[in-house]
């Protein structure tokens, strides 16, 4: 009964191409958007995050209702002042983005980077595999810049 259902569904099929052609692009859309949308909640929902303990991780912002601003990066000094008040987070650490002037044989080139704090990438439990990581002496103004 299945294979009559099916020889009678393909010769429908062959009849009107158009038709066929809606179901088609139909079926494959919707499989698209299930797709695209179970992706994106396995890795923001389901999957844990790629750090140490992620269930320790807090994100901290600042808000300003006066600008209708739910949520922007903190001040350098708002983060030092939290730093040094905090008795609730044991580190902490900060990251903000950045463009850089990179000069030297040719043209400059504008790049987007990051910046961090010494203490951001010990939190997340990230260790560089070449080399060293950062000193907490270099976060201090003033202090020597390593090359």
């Amino acid at each position: 009964m299945l294979l009559n259902d099916l020889r009678y569904t393909a010769r429908m099929l062959r009849k009107s191409p158009l038709f066929t052609l809606a179901v088609v692009l139909t079926v494959a859309l919707g499989i698209g958007a299930n797709t695209a949308i179970f992706s994106v909640v396995n890795a923001v929902m389901l999957k844990p995050l790629p750090y140490e303990q992620p269930d320790r991780l807090v994100w901290i912002a600042e808000k300003n209702d006066k600008l209708n601003l739910p949520t922007f990066a903190a001040s350098v000094l708002n983060y030092l002042s939290w730093k040094e008040q905090s008795r609730t987070f044991e580190p902490m650490g900060a990251f903000g983005f950045a463009t850089f002037n990179l000069t030297g044989a040719g043209d400059p080139e504008q790049l987007t980077g990051g910046t961090v704090t010494p203490s951001l990438l010990p939190l997340l439990g990230i260790t560089p595999l070449l080399g060293r990581s950062f000193a907490v002496e270099e976060d201090r103004p003033g202090s020597r810049r390593w090359r």
